[in-house]
C-alpha cells in the first residue's frame, strides 16, 4: 500500500492566560489565524501549531516543542533582539547550547512551554 503525502503536523499547545500567548508569538514573530474564540493558528516559515485557551497544568508544562532553524547563531541573534522576557512575565530565553549532534538554544513561553531551537550538524 503506498504511504500517503503528509502535508503538515500541526501540534496543540495550551496557554495559562490566552491572550498573553497570542501576544507572546505575534511578537515571537509567528503570523496568527483566529479559527474560533479559545483557538489560533500560528504559522511561521512553512511550520505551524495551534494555540488553545485551555491551560492544564500537568501538560503545559510537559509541551516541548523542537523548532529546527538553519543557522541557530542567526536566530539567536535576531531572537535576542526581541527581549521577549522584558516583555513577558515568565518567558526565559536560554542561550545556544553545544551538543554531539549540533546545538540548540531555548525559549519558554508565558505559560512555561519549552521551545528547543536547534540546529543539526551536517553529515
Amino acid at each position: 500500500m503506498p504511504t500517503p503525502s503528509i502535508r503538515s503536523l500541526r501540534p496543540f499547545i495550551g496557554a495559562k492566560e490566552y491572550n498573553v500567548s497570542r501576544h507572546f508569538y505575534r511578537t515571537f514573530g509567528f503570523t496568527e489565524t483566529v479559527l474560533s474564540p479559545a483557538m489560533s493558528l500560528f504559522s511561521l516559515g512553512g511550520v505551524s501549531f495551534y494555540l488553545q485557551d485551555a491551560y492544564v497544568p500537568d501538560w503545559v508544562d510537559n509541551t516541548m516543542l523542537f523548532l529546527e532553524v538553519e543557522d541557530v547563531e542567526q536566530y539567536w541573534q535576531q531572537l535576542t533582539t526581541l527581549d521577549l522576557p522584558g516583555q513577558f512575565a515568565g518567558v526565559k530565553v536560554l542561550p545556544i547550547r553545544e551538543e554531539a549532534w549540533g546545538k540548540e538554544c531555548f525559549v519558554h513561553d508565558p505559560a512555561g512551554v519549552l521551545w528547543h531551537i536547534g540546529e543539526f550538524k551536517e553529515g
